[in-house]
């Protein structure tokens, strides 16, 4: 079989089964699952963990550090934080053993017949408005302390602020997607009537790639009211962000049910 390496004996991976096999000088995720073997990179495109070491649920595995899913037929990412596919690879069993052929790049062409949907997530998802917000009485707008340089400088107000900070690839705001954990307003060491803002906030992952980005929006967002005078920005890994820290909006946003 041109290409094809053989990885393991096939009566040796029990069924449900996995085990950690080498092709090429790549490490590959073999799994067996309802009398078949399938083959997909063992890393999780949200932040690079292992997905043999993952819970595995039918033919969705998922990662052991936040839980994102993959569909181990095809390498579809079917859950958040991951919002790209994994490669999958060709898989063969013959003379007794399973050979893997590898594919360069990601997924592996549409699922196998029978196999269901993928979540909306699977492939990065366009931005999506957010749904109008109902304005208070008075006709002011929730975002307009955020814009205008004026109004109190509170939690409440700050929070506001933060929901213009949106993940670059989620396009879902850091508060709903709940990576604030804390804000604090206090007075400003040289302006008694300036305030100085502390926000405690977390990343998807410790290696999240968008995580200077997403600091500088915050900065930003919260530094452009008038009254504020300084930013502090500091990031919290514990307890380390999980899918379930979300609001109903953001998992309707991303077609979370």
């Amino acid at each position: 079989m041109e290409g094809f390496t053989r990885v393991a004996d096939a009566s040796a991976i029990p069924d449900p089964g996995r085990e950690l096999v080498e092709v090429e000088g790549e490490v590959v995720a073999l799994f067996h699952v309802g009398g078949a073997f399938h083959a997909i990179d063992d890393v999780c495109t949200h932040d690079g963990g292992t997905l043999a070491d993952g819970a595995l649920v039918g033919f969705a595995v998922a990662c052991p550090r936040h839980g994102a899913k993959f569909d181990v037929r095809t390498g579809a990412a079917l859950s958040m934080p991951a919002v790209r596919p994994t490669r999958c690879h060709e898989v063969r069993v013959a003379d007794g053993g399973v050979w893997i052929r590898l594919r360069r790049a990601p997924g592996g062409g549409p699922p196998p017949a029978g196999s269901p949907a993928t979540a909306p997530v699977a492939a990065s998802p366009a931005p999506v408005a957010s749904a109008p917000r109902a304005a208070p009485a008075g006709g002011v707008e929730p975002h307009a302390v955020a814009t205008d340089g004026g109004g109190e400088v509170s939690e409440d107000a700050v929070r506001e602020m933060l929901r213009e900070v949106k993940d670059p690839e989620l396009f879902v705001n850091i508060v709903d997607l709940g990576l604030v954990y804390g804000v604090t307003v206090s007075a400003a060491a040289d302006d008694p009537a300036g305030r100085q803002v502390s926000i405690d906030m977390t990343m998807t992952s410790p290696a999240c790639p968008a995580g200077p980005q997403l600091i500088a929006d915050t900065k930003r967002a919260v530094g452009r009211h008038a009254a504020v005078r300084g930013v502090e920005v500091r990031i919290v890994m514990d307890p380390p962000w999980t899918p379930d820290r979300m609001s109903d909006a953001a998992r309707d946003q991303l077609g979370i049910f």
